[in-house]
């Protein structure tokens, strides 16, 4: 055999074999690399993928504005950044509640249980099929399991149903009545305030309980002046008469959102500005003892 020849083909047989470890070292890499078809599940900065644990005697209430078309990645990253044990939400979609629970989970290394209070089905605000629009209304996450749920429709929703649920959970390491409710739109004083009528009988019958949620009114308005009697905010400077330094809590500079305690301690509260609402963030730190 020619030497030449033979020298040709064996460095022809090395050529193709570096081609072909070529090819399958750019598909590893390309394949590592490459989004899938979900946008959302593209990799992640490091820090958004460390687990982190609950701060158990914290807990949240967050109206996250729907519709807004806002990222649910987004609003679980939010929420992940305080970490609360028990977080209540308003005008929450239950298809974006599951996608939240799960980028919690799955990003964030935070694990809940939920339990929801809708009150509604409606396709403009939630989506679906038009025969089977997305449910809406209140949900209540939780790091500890939730027992005894209860989910009340007011008689008068406004322009809007309302209602209020409630669950127990363990917050500080103690077993607590928990509420969320969401009460009718700006300019329906009356209605607020047969609202809170319904609401403040419930939380009566508790000694110790913890009322989340976007009541629509700010610290002086008439409607919450059942409350007042049962509870105190958990930021002193915003109850009643108006006298402090009362952080709003919406984009149009009102106090609407509030964590109300009715015989627990408050240790300290935040509001929180996002992007991602027109709502702010509003956590509590408790003393449960």
């Amino acid at each position: 055999m020619d030497f030449h020849v033979e020298e040709a083909r064996v460095l022809g047989k090395g050529m193709r074999l570096l081609t072909g470890a070529l090819i399958v070292a750019c598909v590893v890499l390309v394949g590592r690399g490459a989004p899938s078809g979900d946008p959302s599940a593209r990799s992640l900065p490091d820090k958004a993928a460390v687990s982190k644990d609950v701060v158990p005697n914290r807990v949240m209430t967050w109206n996250i504005c729907n519709p807004c078309e806002e990222s649910d990645v987004d609003r679980a990253a939010e929420i992940a950044t305080y970490a609360p044990q028990v977080i209540g939400l308003q005008e929450a979609c239950v298809r974006d509640v599951e996608k939240i629970r799960d980028y919690l989970e799955s990003r964030h290394g935070l694990v809940y249980h939920v339990e929801y209070g809708t009150v509604l089905r409606n396709w403009g605000r939630c989506g679906g099929a038009p025969w089977s629009p997305g449910a809406y209304g209140q949900a209540v996450l939780s790091a500890a399991p939730m027992t005894d749920l209860v989910n009340v429709e007011y008689p008068d929703g406004g322009s809007e149903d309302r209602g209020y649920m409630a669950v127990t959970t363990t917050v500080g390491g103690r077993s607590l009545r928990v509420f969320n409710t969401h009460l009718a739109e700006r300019r329906q004083e009356t209605v607020r305030a047969d609202q809170t009528g319904v609401l403040a009988a419930e939380v009566a019958r508790h000694e110790r309980a913890i009322v989340l949620g976007d009541f629509n009114a700010v610290p002086d308005a008439p409607e919450l002046t059942g409350i007042w009697a049962l509870a105190a905010d958990a930021d002193p400077q915003c109850r009643p008469p108006h006298t402090g330094d009362c952080k709003p809590t919406t984009d149009w500079q009102s106090k609407f959102d509030y964590v109300f305690l009715r015989g627990i301690v408050p240790l300290g509260q935040g509001v929180h500005p996002t992007p991602h609402s027109d709502h702010d963030l509003v956590h509590a730190d408790l003393d449960t003892t």
